[in-house]
């Protein structure tokens, strides 16, 4: 994909399945990647697959539900590069439970890391894109977040609301050569699917359940998504923007 090359890339949650698919994807295109997670030796491994293979790659220990650890990760990213022209928002945390048997601790948590962390990354990076010109923000949100997912109420909301910020920024900043857009994941084999799981009463039975609904038959790997990602992020998806995407095996199919 064209435009990929010598740019800046910030991958949040750049340490797990996901994310870590991504950054690798990102580096082999030539861009230059710093991966934040709150989890150190997770974005360290990262890093340091993508150097042995002779890529560029920061990691950087950053929780997003804290505004100021944001500002200051970002701020040295920035110091080291100059700029940021990419911005993968992939972080996320979730909990199989019914809406009536949560608690307001779990809402907030799921609300902190899903949706407020989004927050404090774009407007700790939406500054210097306009100040340079223009740049390319991708939001990984959920198909929960489409069409609704029994068990994951309070996520599916955050995904939601993830997906309406995208496309108001879309809208606040097409002038300033700003594109926003989506990738919603389906059922996805990371270990976040893992800790899903387990708040099911059979989980192997939960996975089956979501593998017969994927008319593509199979479960997503975290290799499934890089593509999608790498191409709103690309200059082959410069007139694309306030768009969402579902990288699911036709799980669902919303138009």
């Amino acid at each position: 994909m064209r435009g990929l090359k010598d740019k800046v890339a910030i991958i949040t949650g750049g340490g797990g399945g996901i994310g870590g698919a991504t950054c690798r994807r990102f580096a082999e295109a030539g861009t230059a990647v710093a991966i934040f997670d709150i989890d150190e030796a997770a974005a360290k491994r990262v890093a340091s697959v993508i150097t042995a293979a002779g890529g560029h790659a920061i990691a950087m220990t950053c929780d997003i539900a804290d505004h100021d650890a944001v500002a200051k990760a970002v701020a040295s990213v920035e110091a080291i590069h100059g700029r940021v022209d990419i911005l993968v928002n992939n972080a996320g945390w979730d909990v199989f439970r019914l809406f009536k048997d949560s608690t307001p601790a779990e809402w907030q948590t799921l609300i902190a890391i899903n949706l407020v962390g989004a927050l404090n990354m774009h407007h700790a990076v939406l500054p210097g894109m306009i100040a340079k010109g223009g740049g390319r923000i991708v939001n990984i949100a959920s198909d929960a977040g489409r069409v609704g997912s029994s068990g994951e109420a309070v996520y599916a909301a955050c995904k939601a609301g993830l997906i309406g910020f995208s496309k108001t920024l879309a809208r606040e900043h097409a002038r300033h050569r700003i594109n926003v857009n989506v990738v919603c994941p389906g059922a996805t084999n990371t270990n976040l699917f893992a800790e899903y799981k387990k708040g099911a009463a059979n989980p192997d039975k939960l996975e089956d359940a979501f593998r017969r609904a994927i008319p593509m038959g199979r479960i997503g790997e975290p290799d499934d998504l890089p593509g999608a990602i790498l191409f709103f992020a690309s200059d082959d998806a410069a007139f694309i923007t306030g768009q969402v995407i579902s990288v699911s095996g036709g799980l669902t199919m919303a138009g």
